[in-house]
């Protein structure tokens, strides 16, 4: 389990070296961006109302015990909706991202059956379930930094939660290039759940860095993709 979630962990940031392969490059334009005006407003929004967000939901006698936790719980929650925003506008790219590397990565080109503007509209309409099936689960684990007592683990719970849907949300890229919607995503990441929150962890990271956040979103695509060919494809077969 350890070794799946060091090698789920290490994808994002091979993503970082692989989006800068020949042929890749001018696919990442778009992503970065997007992300870099998507996560510029994040941050601006992020400094203005984190101190309140703070003072409102944290007493005075936890402070000093989970501050740094429950900013860093915080601040995922603003990258994180961001995030999903930044991948629903790029969502297109993404998949041109994923099949133009996983190409290069296995010598095959992915074949959905599908033409280039319906690959793009299911994409679109995955994220937009995304969108609904993260927004279920969410609201009611934002719940728990109101709980007196229950607040000391929900930075916790709000994190692995966070770094879930991470994986999910970039393991969605490289599939849909095979057909595959989110619900075989989320079937085929349960049965590797160390990797896929490796995978995420490292995404959480690579989000709340910055700099290192405007070019989450291509690393993140890049990541799932070798990902997917080198650990997750197989699963798929027969």
């Amino acid at each position: 389990m350890i070794d799946d979630y060091l090698t789920g962990f290490s994808y994002p940031f091979r993503g970082l070296g692989l989006i800068r392969r020949r042929g890749i490059r001018p696919l990442v334009v778009v992503p970065f961006l997007l992300n870099t005006v998507i996560f510029a407003g994040a941050i601006v929004l992020a400094a203005i109302y984190l101190n309140t967000t703070l003072e409102a939901l944290l007493p005075a006698w936890l402070e000093w015990l989970i501050w740094p936790l429950f900013v860093l719980a915080v601040l995922a929650v603003f990258f994180f909706g961001f995030t999903l925003l930044a991948n629903l506008a790029g969502a297109p790219f993404n998949g041109l991202l994923a099949a133009r590397l996983e190409t290069q990565l296995s010598g095959v080109a992915p074949e959905s059956g599908l033409s280039w503007a319906r690959e793009a509209g299911t994409a679109i309409v995955n994220e937009l379930r995304k969108l609904i099936y993260i927004s279920l689960r969410a609201l009611p684990l934002l719940l728990l930094f109101l709980i007196p007592g229950v607040q000391l683990l929900a930075p916790l719970v709000w994190l692995a939660f966070g770094a879930w849907m991470l994986a999910l949300e970039y393991a969605d890229a490289p599939m849909g290039n095979h057909g595959l919607g989110f619900r075989d995503a989320r079937r085929l990441l349960a049965q590797r759940p160390a990797l896929a929150l490796g995978f995420g962890s490292a995404m959480l990271i690579l989000t709340l860095v910055p700099v290192l956040n405007f070019v989450a979103m291509p690393a993140g695509v890049a990541g799932a993709t070798a990902m997917w060919v080198e650990r997750l494809r197989s699963s798929t077969a027969g």
